[in-house]
């Protein structure tokens, strides 16, 4: 049984989806942000006689994550994001605010690879970028979101 070789992934070639919205969104320029952290902490085990410590997990992390686009004439990002912010005189309005983003990775012939599901995504921040007539840049804008899980879902290859 040999070893079957894999091409990495491109990290040009994605797509982002957005659960329970019927939208699959491609024009989302770069993707970055998934950092996760299992904080710890150590203890002696009770029956260690060695007195060594132990790591025990605490806490899981999840660092906001942030994606880039040309700015368009949509709005459904944006939306959600006022909809989980104050309004002039109220909370947030929002009913779904929390939602699953996948972000799919595509193999050279574009079909799906590996998936990172990010689990209650939450808007939390819009930047647009600076505006400069001296420059011939596409206009882009930035939206953060904080998630609190992550899953890695990968399809087997091909022949596997």
């Amino acid at each position: 049984m040999g070893i079957l070789y894999q091409e990495p992934f491109k990290a040009f070639r994605f797509l982002v989806e957005v659960e329970n919205s019927g939208a699959v969104v491609a024009a989302f320029t770069q993707f970055s942000g998934v950092k996760m952290e299992v904080e710890t902490i150590q203890a002696r085990s009770g029956n260690d006689g060695r007195g060594v410590q132990e790591y025990v997990p605490v806490f899981t992390r999840f660092a906001p994550v942030t994606l880039t686009k040309g700015v368009v004439g949509d709005n459904d990002f944006l939306d959600w994001l006022f909809s989980a912010a104050a309004a002039a005189n109220s909370g947030p309005t929002g009913s779904n605010l929390y939602r699953t983003i996948n972000i799919v990775a595509l193999d050279d012939q574009g079909n799906r690879g590996v998936v990172w599901s990010l689990k209650n995504a939450l808007p939390i921040g819009y930047e647009l970028a600076p505006m400069d007539g001296g420059r011939s840049e596409v206009l882009s804008e930035s939206l953060t979101f904080a998630i609190t899980g992550m899953e890695r879902i990968t399809n087997p290859p091909p022949g596997a």
